[in-house]
């Protein structure tokens, strides 16, 4: 957990991916929220495309390289839980609380990834770190 953690937070910007309600691949920038608990948490809002999507097929991917072309592919099933300690946690985020002001903001939501698959490679020719977490 704590080297998918570590990879997550010095590489900000990942990529996430789940099938939208047409049938079709959706790829959007999101940004990992941090963990507690043993779980990895991210937010969105109520009102996006992402969050329908989730709602509708909750099995999602995120993916993100480093500048040294390293990568990871990180897989689950997003759970959504109003949790008020994560979103506390999410909101100290400049840019997430520019967004939502607070974490009692009825459009904030917050998920974590239960199922979770993630594998950490490049191109070193050294075999693929693998977690289940």
């Amino acid at each position: 957990m704590n080297e998918v953690v570590k990879f997550l937070n010095e590489n900000p910007v990942q990529y996430l991916a789940t099938m939208g309600r047409d049938g079709r691949a959706k790829c959007r920038p999101f940004m990992f929220a941090g963990e507690k608990d043993g779980r990895l948490w991210f937010c969105t809002n109520n009102r996006k495309d992402v969050y329908k999507d989730m709602q509708s097929n909750p099995y999602i991917e995120v993916s993100v390289s480093s500048p040294s072309y390293a990568w990871i592919r990180l897989n689950g099933r997003a759970v959504f839980e109003n949790n008020r300690v994560v979103k506390e946690m999410c909101i100290q985020n400049p840019i997430v609380r520019s967004q939502y002001q607070t974490a009692d903001n009825p459009i904030f939501e917050v998920f974590y990834l239960e199922e979770a698959h993630a594998v950490i490679a490049d191109f070193s020719g050294n075999p693929p770190q693998e977690y289940s977490l």
